[in-house]
């Protein structure tokens, strides 16, 4: 089944990534929080894959 909170996390950022216009910021807030939370529970691996699903947020927001 793997770590619910890194799969919470995926969704989420994927999610975030579907919305548009004033969504979008909400989405991207509860992607952030979704990442943070899985951080700490995860293996180094799944720590690098939610390093990149975080950058892919950075640039969402900078658009």
């Amino acid at each position: 089944m793997g770590n619910r909170l890194f799969q919470e996390a995926r969704q989420a950022v994927e999610l975030a990534k579907m919305s548009d216009g004033r969504d979008s910021e909400r989405m991207i807030a509860i992607a952030k929080n979704a990442l943070s939370s899985a951080y700490a529970n995860t293996t180094s691996a799944e720590q690098e894959q939610l390093s990149d699903l975080q950058k892919e947020l950075e640039q969402l927001e900078t658009r």
